[in-house]
């Protein structure tokens, strides 16, 4: 916890430092949105999409604070040229017809410390379902160049079957190729625009 005083891009809400209000966007050098898939039913492949966007409005009321985020699905990457190639196909994300993967924020719904629950909606290959994603704000500042700044972690686990993909393989041993659930995992900064 830092002094207020001392860190004028932050403020306290319950005990907890916290960004104060405007609207921040993801800095394109300091994030990772990441997802994670079992394979074969016996590892977990990791892959990210190199491109983001995210407007994040922090309100008055920290409670009344909302996140719209868009992702590029052509951007996949997971240091394996065939699955990349795999997963931006008609089987899955189907890149094509379908350029980008949207997340808007329908409310929060619990604070607890620098831990929340940010309700919102996902949408893939044109469906939409309801995602919550576990955030934990990890640290206020201001950068060297007088913008303020935040960084935060989220989470949130899906089911790709929700969203119309259900491309998979049978396994001889059984089990299938590609797990149904699968976690996302983003790590990032945003930074102040107004």
């Amino acid at each position: 916890m830092t002094d207020t005083q001392t860190n004028p891009a932050a403020r306290s809400y319950n005990g907890t430092d916290i960004p104060v209000p405007g609207t921040y966007t993801l800095d394109s050098n300091h994030k990772r949105v990441g997802f994670v898939a079992r394979h074969l039913m016996v590892s977990k492949v990791r892959g990210e999409f190199k491109e983001a966007t995210a407007t994040i409005t922090v309100a008055e009321d920290p409670l009344q604070s909302s996140v719209s985020a868009t992702i590029q699905a052509d951007s996949f990457h997971s240091n394996q040229e065939q699955r990349d190639g795999h997963v931006k196909s008609a089987d899955f994300l189907h890149a094509e017809k379908w350029p980008t993967l949207e997340y808007r924020s329908t409310g929060v719904k619990s604070f607890s410390g620098s831990e929340f629950v940010l309700a919102g909606e996902l949408t893939v290959r044109d469906v939409t379902r309801p995602v919550d994603l576990h955030v934990e704000l990890d640290g206020v500042g201001r950068s060297p160049y007088g913008q303020d700044v935040f960084g935060f972690t989220a989470t949130a686990e899906i089911d790709r079957e929700d969203f119309g993909i259900t491309w998979n393989m049978a396994l001889e041993t059984g089990g299938v190729m590609v797990g149904r659930k699968g976690k996302i995992e983003i790590s990032a900064e945003a930074a102040r625009q107004a």
